[in-house]
Parts: structure tokens; C-alpha cells; sequence
């Protein structure tokens, strides 16, 4: 019959289930990168005898879900904070390689793919905060979290309650559960369902977590701060602290009054929980301030106050689990001023676009030791028309500072970047005068700068 096209679809094409199980202070034993320009997020790397490895996931999988959640339209840094977050174990959709490319090149809708095996009407947990109405005794106003397919707010007549401030019910009796609830002065926080998603969470094996769950309306949630270093640095002190919980964490103190720190937000006695995306809280101090620096002239920090940290220990779970339902839509950076350049007198900014002939550059060093140079321009190139000279310094190569780095390094990163590339570059014969000179206007407890990888461990 005319006018109708028949698209065959490859019925075999199914997620895998992927349980990975770690021990406290251990990863899960993979690298999650997403290349420039593709799409999805790949397993790079599987560690041997590693939790990955043993739950079944393979290099070159693609990552579909992360307990639940969809995520292979969303920013790599929220994927890596979802998995960072979820605990001691993580659920993973996922697709090998050759069915991915498979799927896409159908137009399969990979949401609806990773959902097949979800029965109807299993809708995901709610994680609710209630708070006692003053003055009233056994009576409670909810503060309501939404979400789920009909938007459902509040605890419904018939949920299960599944959890109560950290603790799963079936481990309590009702007299035991009674009382924690009449002596409990504090607001609670509970883990619910309706009955039908419970029992398909049962039959698909599946445990009922809080990294299932939905959230959007917890008390405490971290806070985001984009922060663009001005001629001063970024004016702020980040120490080690031993808090009254005897946690040991990184907190932001002495913010200068008018920096870029005080501009993005920050408050004195904020605890920082990652850098440019990647959770730092059992990081060492020293390779923290190190993250910062590799930075150059943009970072990223993710920030709570101690009292929301506090709330996140005791519910066992981590302030990051919902972290992607704070984290601001607009634009991050504003687009760089030409005073907040480290290296103001001499620095020039050259963005190039690959042509057939390549970038239409050389890059030159001296042997075994680290730092770039601009070896040649071929006249009538990208470089040129970019503004790039010989002898020109590489202070960073698509946002990542660079001069400490060694040749085949800064050669990784320039391919990275594929077609497109950003180059801060400095003058050669300034520049060793303005490096003796400049400063850092952070505070430092390291010199040591360690490589730079795009992927992310986890």
C-alpha cells in the first residue's frame, strides 16, 4: 500500500540489570567518560575483581539508568554525582555498545527501552518530611514532596511505609515504631509507596531505597556556586575542620567582601561536598586544593551548610542523592573578562576550528620537562586567523590549565576536544615574568598538581 513505511525494529535489543555492591571508603571500580560532542555516558574502563566487574558491567556499555533514573540525556557531572551518591550500592540500566548504536540508528525511544521491564503502574518511592504542628501532640502537617506519574503529594491512605529517618520498619516492631515516633522532638522523614509498586519492586527483586526515590522538598540541599577567578584570585579559604559530629570536613572560611566567592554566594562555614562535579568529602585535603587549582580560572564547588549535613548523617544517606534537582539551568560561567586573565599584560584567548589540514600548528617543548610552546604557525591557518604566534606559552587547553603538564598530556587534550579547540596562551617572553608574579588569592596546603583526567573514577 502506498504512502506507508515499515520500520523494523530489532525486538532483542534489552537493558541489562547491573548490581554493584562496595565495601565504605572503596569505589565501584569503573571509569564513566562522554566523549565531546556524542552522546550517552560509556563505560571506559572495568577494574579486574572490582565491584563493576563482578556485577556485570563491561567496557563499552552505555549507562541507561542509575537506580531507576534516566540519565542519558543529562550532564555527565550529574551522572557521575548519582552514582557517587547512591551508597554502598548502585543499580545500573545499561547497553552494550553494539545494541546502543543499534537502537539509535532505529530511533528507538531509549526511556521507553529502559522501562520495558517495569510493570505498569510502578510508580517510584517518595521520600517525605513531616513536621510536628505546634502545640499539637501525635498530629503532623506534611511538607510535601511531589512527583511519580500522577504527581502524588504527601503520604496517601494505604502507602507502605518503608522507612522512618534511616531506619527500615521491618526491622522494628509496631510498639517499637510507636514509641520512636511519640519521642521523636525532631521533624521525621519517611520512605513511602503505594501498595501496587511495592509488589512490583518485589517481583522484580528489587529493594525499595532512597535512591529510588523522588525528592523535592528535603530542608537542607546543597548548593551550586559557579565561580570565575578575578585579579585577586577567587577570595576565599578553604581548611580541614574536625566538626562537633567528629566528622572531618573542608570548610569555606575568610571570604573576602566583594570577590568572585561572595559574588557566587558563599557563606562562611560551608562544607564543601565536590569540586567541578566530583565528590571530594573523603578526598585528601591537599589533592582538594590541588582539584581547584588544575581548575584555572573557573570552578565549580558544590556546598552545604553543617546543620544539612548533619540531617543527610543522620538519615545514613548522602546530601548529593538528589543533587541534579538543584542544579541551576542557566548558564554556569559568565563569558571570560579580559581582566580576570592570569596572566593580564600578554595572555590572549585563540579559539580555532579544525580545518582538513588540522588546527594549522606545531607544538614544541623542552625534553623531559613539562610545559607547551607554539613551535610553528603555518601562515594562512586556523592558528593565524585565531591569533596565535611561535613561542606563544600554553597556559590552557579547553579550560584546563596546562603548565604543568607534560607534551603528550597537552596533546591528549587537544584531541579530546575533537574539531573544536580554546587556547589560553601568554607571550614567551613575558612570561616568565608575570608567572613569578602572579597570585593564586587561594589558600594552599600543596604545590604538588596531579594529572589531569577527563574521565571520572567511580
Amino acid at each position: 500500500m502506498q504512502g506507508i513505511h515499515w520500520i523494523y525494529q530489532n525486538p532483542y535489543i534489552h537493558p541489562r540489570m547491573c548490581v554493584l555492591k562496595r565495601d565504605e571508603g572503596q569505589g565501584f571500580g569503573f571509569y564513566l567518560t562522554k566523549a565531546p560532542g556524542s552522546r550517552g555516558h560509556v563505560v571506559r574502563q572495568v577494574e579486574p575483581w572490582s565491584s563493576a566487574e563482578q556485577g556485570g558491567l563491561k567496557k563499552g556499555d552505555h549507562i541507561l539508568e542509575v537506580n531507576e533514573d534516566f540519565v542519558d540525556d543529562k550532564e555527565h557531572l550529574t551522572v557521575v554525582l548519582k552514582v557517587q551518591a547512591s551508597g554502598l550500592k548502585l543499580y545500573l540500566s545499561v547497553l552494550s555498545a553494539q545494541d546502543y548504536e543499534l537502537a539509535v540508528s532505529e530511533g528507538r525511544d531509549l526511556m521507553s527501552l529502559a522501562r520495558a521491564h517495569r510493570p505498569e503502574g510502578c510508580a517510584r518511592p517518595r521520600l517525605c518530611y513531616i513536621c510536628k504542628e505546634p502545640g499539637a501532640r501525635g498530629n503532623y502537617r506534611l511538607t510535601v514532596v511531589s512527583g511519580g506519574p500522577a504527581d502524588r503529594a504527601g503520604v496517601q491512605s494505604g502507602d507502605r511505609l518503608i522507612w522512618i529517618n534511616g531506619v527500615r520498619i521491618s526491622d522494628l516492631s509496631h510498639a517499637s515504631l510507636a514509641k520512636m515516633v511519640r519521642k521523636c522532638e525532631n521533624p521525621l522523614t519517611l520512605l513511602v509507596t503505594d501498595s501496587r509498586s511495592e509488589e512490583s519492586y518485589n517481583r522484580m527483586g528489587l529493594p525499595i531505597i532512597p535512591a529510588f526515590a523522588i525528592s523535592h522538598n528535603l530542608p537542607y540541599r546543597p548548593k551550586t556556586l559557579h565561580l570565575t577567578q578575578g585579579p585577586q584570585g577567587y577570595g576565599f579559604l578553604l581548611r580541614q575542620e574536625k566538626l562537633r559530629s567528629g566528622r572531618i570536613a573542608h570548610v569555606l572560611r575568610e571570604i573576602d567582601a566583594g570577590s568572585p566567592a561572595e559574588v557566587a554566594g558563599m557563606e562562611d562555614g560551608e562544607l564543601v561536598l565536590a569540586v567541578n562535579g566530583q565528590q571530594i568529602e573523603d578526598t585528601e585535603h591537599e589533592t582538594i586544593v590541588s582539584k581547584i587549582r588544575q581548575s584555572g580560572q573557573r570552578v565549580t564547588l558544590t556546598t552545604i551548610s553543617i546543620p544539612g549535613r548533619d540531617y543527610y548523617t543522620q538519615l545514613g544517606i548522602s546530601p548529593l542523592l538528589f543533587y541534579e534537582d538543584h542544579i541551576p539551568k542557566e548558564e554556569p560561567f559568565p563569558k571570560r573578562p579580559q581582566e580576570t586573565h592570569r596572566f593580564s599584560a600578554q595572555t590572549r584567548h585563540c579559539v580555532l576550528k579544525k580545518e582538513g589540514t588540522g588546527f594549522g600548528f606545531n607544538l614544541g617543548c623542552v625534553e623531559n620537562k613539562p610545559g607547551t610552546y607554539i613551535g610553528q604557525v603555518i601562515k594562512g591557518s586556523a592558528a593565524e586567523r585565531a591569533g596565535l604566534r611561535e613561542w606563544d606559552v600554553v597556559i590552557e587547553v579547553n579550560g584546563q590549565i596546562v603548565e604543568e603538564q607534560y607534551f603528550d598530556e597537552v596533546v591528549r587534550l587537544i584531541k579530546d576536544g575533537g574539531t573544536a579547540l580554546s587556547l589560553l596562551v601568554v607571550d614567551g617572553l613575558g612570561y616568565q615574568k608575570q608567572r613569578n608574579s602572579r597570585r593564586t588569592g587561594l589558600s594552599l596546603h600543596c604545590d604538588s598538581i596531579p594529572d589531569i583526567s577527563q574521565d571520572a573514577f567511580v
